[in-house]
């Protein structure tokens, strides 16, 4: 017994090091998270985050863990199983088995310091896509999984089909998204269960068998126009149309949030607007973005202004974080497969003056993605190889903000344009 102990001890050091996390004593609930989703990606087992605290001591647990989740640590940490991860006595400086993100911060996977950026929109986009490249299939089960919005309405109800009936235990599982608490045990006999999406955007649905992934696919779910949105304890407050909305600018007034009852301090909320679906997706080899934005509340806590423009992929997101000069320490940006932390690398072109408006673009040029403000080239990072389409946009503010002149291209053709004294072109 004691032996097995060292040897858990022993492998919990060896993907500790491999993470290089820091000390696992100051681990947060969001890297439990991150942790099982990087299980996922590398092994195609969800070992759930409750189970993860127990083996790191977070929660009092006096009994080894069972042969699977065993083996998959073993798997993680760059072993065949468990019994070859015993046999070895040396901890090995690398193994070719296993493929961590690297140390540098442009592919270090965000924690809970991104999460104001876009609200659900980045966590859905990034942690969700970075598994849904490893779906795996017992050999000698047959599963089905799909699913259907019943509206463009938001909230949504999505119906989901499935057949699970050849699964070997009653542990069978639908997850909305990566989101590991919105996981739902579902009886294996029938085929029909509904979930309710709070907030738009793309999500990767799985269905769960014990502790594997055995389908998952991709799930728009989008909205009718517009859609404004204040972010509640629990449930959004969704804004009427007539609130935010003019021909020629979007805008929450101050006054319209206070008399919903919702205070600005100490803490402002976060206010969004999403467009999703409601165009001919773009491809990222081939497209341009435009817009202006304009924060309008500076009071106490929300000083720095954070602001956010994302553009919804079916992938990860591209997310462009804004801030007044002061504050681009804290900015945290995502240009597809590029993390980057306003902490450890030069984000200062992405303060602004938001006293006036702001002129915030991006598009392909050869190999990258081009980012500007005002006009002025900002950043520039690689253009992914794989396909990728925009299929929405948001745009997110501490306490409350304006936009217009908003346009997105696929090359010389203007696919989207809206607030800018025109209608909107090709809009489904």
């Amino acid at each position: 017994m004691l032996s097995d102990i060292s040897e858990l001890m022993r492998c919990k050091k060896i993907i500790e090091q491999k993470l290089d996390w820091g000390r696992s004593e100051n681990w947060q609930s969001t890297d439990f998270e991150n942790l099982n989703q990087l299980i996922l990606d590398k092994t195609g087992i969800s070992l759930s985050v409750s189970t993860l605290r127990r083996i790191w001591g977070r929660v009092e647990y006096n009994h080894l863990p069972s042969v699977t989740t065993l083996n998959t640590l073993a798997k993680f940490a760059g072993y065949q199983d468990w019994r070859t991860f015993v046999k070895q006595s040396n901890i090995p400086n690398e193994n070719p088995h296993v493929v961590l993100p690297e140390k540098n911060e442009k592919t270090k996977l965000p924690t809970k310091n991104i999460a104001w950026i876009s609200g659900a929109v980045i966590l859905v986009g990034l942690i969700s896509i970075l598994a849904f490249q490893k779906t795996r299939q017992p050999k000698n089960e047959t599963y089905i999984f799909n699913s259907q919005p019943i509206t463009r309405e938001i909230p949504n109800s999505v119906i989901f089909t499935y057949d699970a009936s050849d699964s070997p235990t009653d542990s069978v599982f639908i997850q909305q998204s990566w989101d590991g608490k919105k996981q739902t045990l579902v009886d294996k006999n029938l085929h029909k269960h509904t979930s309710i999406y709070y907030e738009p955007g793309f999500y990767i649905a799985k269905l769960i068998v014990g502790e594997k992934v055995v389908k998952e696919h991709k799930l728009l779910v989008p909205t009718k126009g517009w859609l404004g949105t204040i972010d509640g304890k629990k449930i959004p407050v969704y804004l009427k149309d007539s609130e935010f909305i003019k021909p020629d600018v979007m805008r929450l007034p101050v006054s319209v949030i206070t008399e919903k009852n919702i205070s600005l301090q100490p803490e402002p909320p976060y206010v969004h607007y999403f467009n999703v679906g409601n165009f001919d997706p773009v491809s990222l080899k081939n497209f341009g973005f435009s817009t202006q934005i304009k924060h309008e509340y500076r009071e106490g806590a929300a000083a720095c202004q954070l602001a956010s423009i994302t553009l919804l992929t079916d992938d990860i997101p591209i997310v462009i974080p804004l801030s007044v000069k002061g504050c681009v320490s804290e900015l945290n940006m995502l240009s597809i497969d590029n993390y980057i932390s306003g902490k450890k690398a030069d984000l200062s072109a992405f303060g602004v003056d938001f006293s006036v408006w702001s002129e915030i673009s991006c598009k392909n040029s050869s190999d990258k993605i081009q980012y500007f403000v005002n006009k002025k080239l900002a950043a520039e990072y690689p253009l992914p190889k794989r396909e990728i389409k925009i299929v929405g946009l948001s745009y997110t503010f501490q306490g409350t903000g304006a936009v217009r002149n908003v346009s997105l291209t696929n090359g010389d053709k203007t696919i989207f344009e809206a607030f800018n004294n025109k209608i909107i072109l090709s809009a489904k």
